[in-house]
């Protein structure tokens, strides 16, 4: 069988920046996989994907699909022949649609009866003849949010398309996609190698667009971006702040890149930092330079699509691009000073968060009380107040309208312009965190008690409106709020009681759902599953079922208990009182509906009904009580919540269990007898489930 390098190629107008790598994977995927599906078999698949083409190489792929035996019945023997022996009608049309003449066909017998049947080799389709398909399935399915039309045509595509190549090996494979025809021309880079290339082959693709001045491979290109950018800041005298979002859409903007430096004028540099960043890096596609000391010296560099050779030219152009952006933002930050923080507060009024949910000044009402009511558990200080009410004023400044993304970052510096405590300043900006995961914390009781109720308010008050996440879509950002939640109560050992905090948010919405309150809850927990799972390597989905079964009251107490079961079960005694929580489950369901009252009813267990006060029920009495009274003290001990320790002493529960069940007829003629009976194993089992439910453990 032959094996060829098969190359597919479009080129199109410029892609957006930020889905090229999406399509780029998305379109290589979708190859490969018609390929598998048609038993093609092929080495390795590459994506290639500049700002104004993706295309797919993949190497030694064969000729075809592997020839298969194949056997297909026909009409029974009594239905293929005639009296004389001739063969009937049914016979010879199914020979026909075999390829064959009735004599080759063969005939197959069993215990169920005799038929006619064809046996050969069916050859393998040619991939030449597989291909159309493969493409234009792999097309249709690009993750394209919106297709547009150009021109005369009535194909789409996320960006006009204005060639395709299609080589196996040396030869042209000849379809259409998108209304052209494919063939072996693509183009290089738009000014350095505008002319025609003429691909020999697909092993010769990538090569002979880095002689064009086009870098088709994504992660080279963006290594050499990032050499290069690295290179010219430490010529610069400092280092670049290479964030890998932009690294990232810089590496989808260009095809030939070529770092130059510039730099502007130092009195923007007492301008906040993140406003010089984010006027440097949002607005113009720049890499700020900063100093050992980590203060930025003025400096950038800029990737440029060509090799100029005038580079001063083009150094001039972009420090002459940025300097009116600076001058904006020095505008703006000198303008909103003019503003106290506490006006702009009461103008949050007229601004909507949400229709059915009130305005932002709303909002700040709500988030006030709440964190009035956490900042008391945590102790943040008499500050909280004032913080809760300035905390989304900045939303009102002309720099947060001109970058959103400095919303609580303007916050705190206008905050410390005013003179403001520093912890409060701080906490209008920390209100915002965690924004994205691995995102830091709030590093003050301030901020902590303003993020929780901030993130809690808009998950109630959502949830309310009936507008919860669905599948992919999550506008409102509510999975990101409630890990956030999650993640301030565990990493900052906050024990807070989060089903109350849910109650008082939820209470407090302008928009009244029985319902909203659990589902809430729900939506909380099932992240709190994944969490634990994460923060506890090791532990299973059924260890956390155990811990959440019995509503810890915050989860910070559901992490202690984690860890608590988590050390228990190491101990080889863990598994006997495992198997005798499920013996004594198994016994309480097999009662009659009268007997199964369940364990903290008013039924208690009557020691005068023992007879024997030396016996075993007398004795796993004496043992339950008194581990009852242990596990109450050690886990009303606020220093440790010593689950661990109580854990292990349920194990002394195994010896007068073992006789209880061995001397003991549980189910006694007696009804007054076995209802006591029932209701000891009542009280065994509610100290086997007092810290986490052994029930939901296997074994």
């Amino acid at each position: 069988m032959e094996k060829r390098d098969l190359l597919f190629e479009l080129r199109t107008e410029e892609l957006p920046p930020r889905t090229l790598q999406p399509l780029s994977a998305a379109l290589t995927e979708s190859i490969v996989k018609g390929l598998d599906a048609a038993g093609i078999a092929h080495g390795k698949a590459r994506g290639f994907a500049t700002p104004r083409r993706l295309a797919v190489l993949v190497s030694s792929c064969a000729d075809s699909a592997p020839d298969r035996q194949v056997e297909k019945r026909g009409p029974p023997i009594a239905n293929a022949f005639d009296a004389a022996g001739a063969p009937t009608q049914a016979a010879n049309a199914f020979a026909r649609n075999c390829g064959v003449s009735p004599s080759e066909l063969e005939r197959l017998v069993t215990d169920k009866g005799a038929w006619l049947v064809f046996r050969g080799t069916e050859r393998g389709a040619a991939v030449r003849t597989l291909l159309a398909g493969i493409i234009h399935a792999a097309i249709a399915a690009l993750p394209i949010a919106r297709r547009m039309r150009w021109g005369a045509h009535t194909t789409e595509f996320v960006r006009p398309v204005h060639g395709a190549v299609l080589l196996y090996g040396e030869e042209v494979v000849e379809i259409e996609v998108l209304g052209l025809t494919t063939g072996r021309v693509t183009l290089g880079h738009r000014f350095h190698a505008p002319r025609p290339i003429s691909l020999k082959s697909a092993k010769t693709y990538e090569s002979r667009l880095n002689g064009a001045k086009v870098v088709a491979d994504f992660a080279r290109r963006r290594e050499r971006i990032r050499a290069g950018v690295a290179e010219a800041a430490r010529a610069a005298g400092g280092s670049a702040l290479m964030e890998s979002d932009l690294l990232d859409e810089v590496t989808a903007l260009v095809e030939w890149p070529v770092p130059i430096t510039g730099r502007f004028e130092e009195r923007f540099l007492a301008l906040p930092r993140e406003v010089v960043i984010a006027t440097i890096q949002d607005h113009q596609r720049y890499f700020a330079i900063e100093g050992a000391d980590g203060t930025l010296t003025g400096g950038f560099v800029t990737v440029c699509n060509i090799q100029s050779r005038d580079p001063d030219k083009v150094r001039e152009g972009n420090e002459r691009v940025v300097r009116p952006r600076l001058r904006d933002a020095a505008f703006f930050w000198d303008q909103d000073r003019k503003v106290p923080l506490e006006q702009r507060a009461a103008e949050l009024q007229g601004v909507t968060f949400q229709a059915k949910l009130g305005s932002y000044a709303d909002k700040t009402a709500r988030v006030k009380s709440l964190a009035m009511t956490i900042g008391d558990k945590i102790g943040a200080g008499a500050d909280l107040a004032t913080a809760a009410d300035l905390a989304k004023a900045d939303l009102l400044t002309a720099m947060v309208g001109e970058f959103p993304e400095l919303q609580g970052i303007m916050g705190r510096y206008y905050a410390q312009a005013e003179g403001y405590p520093e912890d409060l300043s701080r906490a209008i900006e920390e209100h915002y965190r965690p924004r994205f995961a691995g995102d830091s914390l709030p590093s003050t009781k301030i901020g902590q008690a303003l993020a929780l109720a901030d993130k809690l308010d808009t998950l109630a008050g959502i949830f309310a409106i009936e507008q919860r996440p669905t599948g992919a879509k999550d506008p409102f950002g509510l999975r990101r709020a409630a890990l956030g939640v999650l993640r301030i109560l565990l990493e900052c050992q906050l024990d807070l009681d989060l089903d109350a905090l849910i109650e008082a948010s939820a209470a407090a919405q302008p928009v009244q759902r029985p319902a909203t309150s659990r589902e809430v809850r729900d939506f909380m927990g099932d992240r709190l599953r994944g969490v634990l799972a994460e923060r506890v390597p090791g532990v299973s989905a059924e260890m956390v079922d155990a811990v959440l079964a019995n509503r810890p009251r915050s989860p910070v107490d559901a992490e202690l208990r984690l860890h608590a079961l988590e050390q228990f079960l190491l101990l080889p005694e863990s598994a006997v009182l495992t198997a005798i929580n499920k013996r004594i489950g198994n016994i309480l369901r097999k009662a009659s509906p009268d007997e199964r009252t369940p364990a903290g009813s008013s039924l208690p267990v009557d020691a005068a009904l023992f007879g024997d006060a030396q016996g075993p029920e007398a004795l796993l009495y004496r043992v339950v009580g008194s581990l009852s009274e242990r596990i109450a003290l050690a886990d009303a001990a606020q220093a440790g919540q010593r689950y661990a320790e109580s854990l292990r002493a349920l194990i002394e529960l195994r010896a007068p269990v073992d006789e209880f069940f061995e001397r003991i007829m549980v189910m006694d003629e007696n009804l007054e007898r076995r209802a006591n009976r029932l209701a000891l194993l009542r009280e065994v089992q509610r100290l086997l489930g007092s810290i986490v439910d052994l029930s939901r453990l296997p074994g």
